[in-house]
């Protein structure tokens, strides 16, 4: 189980999964890639409480410490350490607004769609630069089995996770306005981050299963009247990053 090829799941985390409990760190591994250094070394870690000791990896997406902004993240870099490496499943952790009201912060929501208002980002692989230009499908732009298994393992465990809506991505670092929140709401996003995209399209591209975990951090800016303040969403993380943690141990149990 420690040669590398032999680990085919990724956890790609931000916020609030720096660190996880019951597994330990067996390597850093430090890649290099076409398209520059990744956030961090890939750490493979042993889930030490299961049956087996399954290992994945885990790369923080912001870097650790966390410090890498949401708009400059090396998405590229990222995706592509993990293709070399041999990761064949990639579960993406991303700590969001909810701009359903329905929504409340602590909800664990997987979404079916992603609408991007991104700019400036290097957004493909293949731009006729390093590789030549290719054109991809992304109707649908989550993996459909992987998020299968997600819904089957979450009720095992007894996890309560919401599988439905559309994941608007801004640019960050900033929070957005109410107006825009608005307008993403017209456009039919029901959750609001910074870095679901181009990870999810590039994860396409190199043909890796691919899904996201959302943890309701806060109300979007004018879904409710109150204020955002981050300490109110630094103890959103706090409190619900643990139900969080038992989903992922459960899937890689299932997956690895």
């Amino acid at each position: 189980m420690s040669e590398a090829n032999q680990i085919t799941v990724a956890i790609i985390g931000g916020t609030g999964l720096n660190t996880m409990s019951g597994v330990r760190v067996v390597e850093e591994h430090v890649v290099e890639t076409e398209f520059g250094k990744p956030s961090s070394p890939v750490f493979e870690l042993e889930l030490e409480e299961v049956e087996g000791k399954p290992r994945f990896y885990f790369l923080p997406r912001h870097g650790k410490p966390h410090a890498v902004a949401p708009h400059l993240i090396n998405y590229r870099a990222n995706i592509a350490a993990l293709e070399s490496l041999g990761v064949k499943k990639i579960l993406a952790v991303n700590a969001v607004g909810s701009i359903d009201p329905k929504l409340n912060p602590k909800d664990i929501v997987v979404p079916e769609q992603v609408i991007d208002y991104t700019h400036g980002r290097e957004t493909s692989f293949f731009d006729g630069t390093i590789k030549p230009l290719q054109h991809f499908d992304f109707s649908d732009p989550f993996d459909a089995s992987l998020m299968e298994t997600i819904k089957a393992v979450s009720e095992k465990a007894g996890c309560n996770v919401i599988f439905e809506g559309a994941y608007g991505v801004t640019q960050g670092p900033r929070l957005e306005t109410a107006a825009e929140i608005k307008r993403m709401a017209q456009d039919g996003a029901t959750l609001v981050g910074m870095t679901l995209m181009p990870e999810a399209v590039l994860a396409r591209e190199v043909a890796i299963p691919y899904a996201s975990i959302c943890l309701i951090v806060n109300p979007a800016a004018g879904v409710s009247q109150a204020i955002i303040t981050m300490e109110e969403i630094y103890q959103a993380v706090e409190e619900g990053m643990g139900q969080v943690q038992v989903l992922l141990k459960a899937l890689v149990a299932e997956l690895a």
